[in-house]
């Protein structure tokens, strides 16, 4: 009887633990579910918004800058009208070239200052009616003559993409990339043991070699790339 007795607490125990593991069990797949869903639910209730605003604009175009110095960066380029404006004074070494709400895609620029010569001779020769290659000759021969000048290490950002809508939380704009520029004036394939293009995605090449506007390029490629 004795025996019997302990039999039945034993099986009543372990049928309790049993209980108890499987309601834990349970608890913790149900919140995982509950997470996983919440998640597609994120996901699918994330809207893209057109940049129709002066702020879309600004905001979206410091994405080309590093974040910890979007605050402080001086921000102009053409208004919602077609104006070329300064949006902002700056405060660090970064100028933001917002983009071009009149043109498709999206494209905005993060230079530095020192750069700013060389980037506004450009937009003044463009706005001359100036074709890309008599740009490029008349920035060379004032590089050579020593009144333009880019010092070797210049940074350029540039955030682009071909769509015109964002994420208003985020301020990311849909489906851009950031491609780096650093600018090695006159340097060479053999002077810097670069290659003339890339070799993998974000794998750094060198561009326009020899000239003074040769620049180490970093750059996404997509998987369909070669």
């Amino acid at each position: 009887m004795k025996h019997l007795i302990t039999a039945i607490l034993i099986s009543g125990l372990l049928f309790s633990c049993n209980s108890s593991s499987e309601s834990e069990t349970e608890t913790e797949d149900t919140t995982s579910v509950d997470m996983v869903s919440e998640k597609l639910t994120s996901d699918t209730d994330k809207q893209f918004k057109p940049i129709e605003t002066e702020e879309a604009l600004i905001a979206t175009s410091l994405m080309a800058a590093p974040k910890d110095s979007r605050s402080g960066c001086k921000v102009i380029g053409y208004n919602m009208e077609g104006e070329f404006v300064t949006f902002r004074e700056g405060e660090n070494e970064f100028i933001v070239l917002a983009d071009n709400p009149n043109k498709e895609g999206f494209n905005a620029a993060c230079y530095h200052k020192d750069l700013e010569p060389f980037m506004a001779r450009g937009r003044e020769l463009r706005a001359e009616g100036k074709t890309r290659d008599e740009i490029f000759e008349i920035r060379g021969e004032e590089m050579e003559s020593g009144k333009l000048k880019i010092t070797p290490g210049l940074t350029l950002h540039i955030y682009y993409g071909p769509n015109e809508t964002y994420n208003p939380e985020t301020y990311e704009v849909e489906d851009a990339r950031l491609r780096y520029v650093v600018y090695m004036p006159y340097a060479t394939q053999e002077s810097t043991g670069l290659p003339k293009s890339p070799s993998a995605p974000n794998h750094p090449w060198i561009m326009e070699p020899g000239t003074h506007r040769a620049h180490i390029m970093i750059s996404p490629l997509s998987k369909d790339d070669k």
